[in-house]
């Protein structure tokens, strides 16, 4: 990509959300899976009493059909099911359109037993749970050729992704898909094939295999799973990157959830994908399906799940491969700063991370970075700001496990109180006036709290709904104190006002960054953000004091600040003085 080169315009203007089907909104009570649904995934219990799990009972309770079973929490917490389906998502639309956004990414909705299916059965059908026949879609899919396009039928789940897809452009909004294309599930139809039919498999050279069953030498069927989970068989590579089975299969589902009726127009299909694991697959397969990809809609964005180092994330986004990353060196940058107090970096060396960013990437990379603060892989951030301090994030892998409760059991589940909840304010602050495509994890506008997987994905709050307190301890018995369990409207409202300030003016999502204060010893950070004639300044308080700036470089001119209506004029050497609250900040617009 050269310097001019650019990315999808839309993506520029994008507030993301992302959205866990399994966890947003139960829209169809009807469509909710069975304990036979589930065979296949992890617990790997299909036998103990099972039923769907009560979308606003105690997250860490558990349920007596859970207790019969004599097994923990964790191993519990994996087996539920709570029923969210795509027709939650299309109820919710007009919830999501009020809030501001107007990109969803969706984690993946293809057939699967599991809650997160990244363990696909097959991707050119949505899991039949989501949709609204799951016995009817089951008995299409089995009478298909899974390596065979021309037999694929649309299934009633499937319509029903069309009709969402096309509710969402109704409200011009986008979405795009999860891509997870280095490994499928052990249910996945040509992996059954393999497994059953060992080297006699059409499908036997897909797969990762070290070892068939042979009964002379006693070897037993073995292959490769992604990180060793055996749940998760991994597609063969060479140095093409997939081997052309497997990768035919996934070009005829881009084309397939592309553009849906093969006419030509991209209209009714999703606008791109998020590509999970990017970093196992080879470069010239991620090369090859961008040309496909772009063939079929010029305008369709690719971000890819890609955890490193700046120079690594910049080898995928040279224009010939993605168009960005899901920013996790934001989020690093971002936990150091508003997160942390005792790790806490100081205001110049937030800076300069955030300049390192910018400056990794060619072209307009940076303005179309999902730029997110927490998602299915991580603690919320609401619970972030409880345990400051404690790990540091940037050890990815380390922190990964840590911030699960299953691994600490003293990470500390409560709710956040109402300086917690100031920081988490001041971080969406800087999220939605930042250079880049800020994204939202489901629920954390409404106030969600939770550490890493499984606790990050608990049931979507909503307003039409009574939940139980949260009064059970992870490790047992009771909290002292029952926390509430409820939307924070007043949160919601703040994202809410956040979001459209951003969607309002041009200049932060098209404009030029500048920073313009930088003061360690106070915790002052402002910048500048520039679009033709239209200006911004933004000023953060980072302390927990209340502060008086008097030399804030904005350029002549009137301000107003967009969040209180508080105008001033800059003097004669364009500067203004203002007050600021502490772990606040002000959005200065030039009039």
């Amino acid at each position: 990509m050269s310097e001019t080169a650019s990315v999808p315009h839309w993506a520029k203007q994008a507030v993301w959300y992302q959205i866990f089907a399994e966890r947003f909104r139960n829209g169809d009570p009807s469509n909710d899976p069975t304990r036979a649904d589930i065979r296949g995934a992890y617990p790997h219990d299909t036998t103990s009493a099972w039923q769907i799990h009560p979308w606003t009972s105690d997250w860490y309770e558990l349920q007596p059909y859970e207790r019969a079973n004599g097994r923990d929490l964790e191993f519990n917490q994996q087996r539920r099911r709570y029923g969210g389906d795509l027709q939650g998502i299309i109820d919710k639309l007009d919830y999501l359109r009020d809030l501001g956004v107007n990109a969803l990414y969706l984690t993946p909705v293809f057939e699967s037993p599991s809650a997160h299916k990244y363990d696909g059965a097959t991707y050119h059908h949505i899991d039949p749970n989501f949709g609204p026949d799951p016995m009817g879609d089951r008995k299409i899919i089995a009478s298909e050729a899974g390596h065979d396009p021309s037999t694929w039928q649309w299934t009633a789940a499937d319509k029903l992704a069309l009709r969402l897809i096309d509710e969402v452009h109704r409200r011009d909004m986008r979405i795009i898909f999860d891509g997870v294309f280095n490994h499928v599930g052990r249910n996945h139809w040509a992996f059954r094939d393999v497994a059953q039919r060992q080297q006699l498999s059409p499908y036997k050279d897909w797969f990762k295999i070290k070892s068939w069953n042979d009964p002379k030498t006693g070897k037993g069927f073995d292959y490769e799973g992604w990180w060793s989970f055996k749940d998760l068989p991994e597609w063969r590579q060479d140095e093409s990157g997939l081997v052309a089975g497997p990768r035919e299969y996934v070009f005829a589902i881009t084309r397939r959830w592309m553009d849906p009726n093969g006419d030509g127009d991209p209209r009714d299909g999703i606008d791109g994908w998020r590509l999970d694991v990017a970093e196992c697959v080879h470069h010239n397969f991620w090369k090859q399906w961008r040309a496909l990809v772009r063939s079929l809609n010029p305008e369709a964005y690719l971000t890819g799940e890609v955890i490193n180092t700046l120079p690594i994330l910049a080898s995928y986004l040279q224009g010939d491969e993605f168009d960005a990353v899901m920013n996790y060196s934001f989020t690093y940058a971002c936990t150091d700063f508003f997160v942390n107090e005792k790790r806490r970096v100081v205001a110049s060396e937030f800076d300069r991370h955030l300049r390192e960013l910018r400056e990794a990437f060619p072209g307009e990379v940076a303005y179309v970075m999902q730029n997110l603060v927490d998602s299915h892989d991580t603690d919320r951030i609401a619970s972030r700001i409880v345990n400051r301090d404690r790990e540091n994030m940037r050890e990815w892998l380390k922190y990964y496990q840590w911030s699960k409760v299953v691994h600490t059991p003293d990470y500390d589940t409560r709710k956040p109180n109402e300086a917690e909840r100031n920081a988490q304010k001041l971080i969406a602050l800087f999220q939605m006036t930042y250079l880049g495509a800020p994204m939202i994890y489901y629920g954390d506008e409404a106030g969600m709290w939770g550490a890493n997987d499984p606790c990050c994905r608990k049931p979507m709050l909503w307003e039409d709904l009574h939940y139980a307190h949260e009064a059970a301890a992870p490790a047992g018995g009771q909290r002292e104190v029952a926390e509430r369990v409820a939307v924070d409207r007043e949160l919601f409202e703040y994202y809410r006002k956040l979001i459209h300030i951003r969607r309002d003016h041009s200049a932060l999502q098209l404009g030029d960054f500048q920073t313009v204060l930088v003061d360690d010893d106070r915790e002052l950070y402002a910048f500048s953000r520039t679009y033709e004639s239209q200006k911004l300044v933004v000023l953060i308080n980072n302390s927990t004091q209340d502060q008086l700036v008097k030399n804030l470089k904005t350029g002549e001119g009137e301000y107003v600040d967009l969040l209180d209506g508080f105008s001033v004029s800059a003097n004669g050497k364009d500067e203004v003085a203002c007050e600021i609250e502490a772990q606040a900040g002000r959005i200065l617009l030039r009039r």
